[in-house]
């Protein structure tokens, strides 16, 4: 029989490490998962979300739901409206994680939190990707220009009021240039829909 207090400290220290684990990072572990549950009633680990934890006094930000989509969907890119609150662009308050992947990726199934996923193919998926580090966990997300891109892409879900509100107020606060707009804007094949609006900027 395995030692309880050593697989518990192995687990602390992994938790400690890591700042979020799940369910299958134990499982790779060749750990039951049923030892989560005893540190839990301990008192020891704090249940997130389904199937990840935490140490209790990890500092839970405001990006923390941002690394609960992370954790449970490693390929997910936080992108549009949810990218526009993290880079502080506009005025948009989404209550759902805004998230793209791949077009072929299985789809995602998560309880909590609330997603709105969008898929994403080529370039329009892989370029203009940041790495966040939040509590531990490499958070993408993509940058504000690509962000605004998308948003021009996407007006007709996000409305076209949203994505000329994160043009300009990205343009004003200096975290958009107009080379990485043009070059965004071209990937994202809204070049000739942007043009008059970029022209207003200058």
């Amino acid at each position: 029989m395995r030692d309880t207090t050593h697989i518990f400290k192995k687990i602390l220290e992994l938790a400690k490490k890591r700042g979020v684990i799940q369910v299958r990072d134990l499982r790779k572990k060749g750990i039951h998962p049923e030892y989560l549950r005893r540190l839990c009633d301990k008192g020891q680990l704090i249940k997130l979300a389904k199937g990840q934890y935490a140490l209790p006094d990890t500092i839970i930000g405001e990006h923390h739901s941002l690394v609960v989509v992370a954790k449970a969907v490693p390929n997910a890119v936080i992108c549009l409206v949810t990218a526009l609150r993290f880079h502080d662009i506009g005025t948009q308050m989404p209550y759902k994680i805004w998230m793209a992947i791949e077009r072929r990726a299985a789809t995602p199934r998560m309880e909590k939190p609330e997603i709105r996923l969008f898929r994403f193919s080529g370039a329009a998926y892989s370029e203009g990707i940041q790495k966040h580090v939040i509590e531990g966990v490499e958070v993408k997300v993509y940058n504000p220009a690509k962000t605004v891109a998308d948003c021009f892409k996407y007006r007709n879900k996000i409305g076209l009021d949203v994505a000329i509100e994160a043009l300009r107020d990205g343009w004003r606060q200096r975290k958009i240039s107009m080379d990485d707009l043009s070059k965004y804007s071209k990937i994202c094949r809204v070049a000739n829909i942007m043009k008059p609006y970029l022209e207003t900027l200058t």
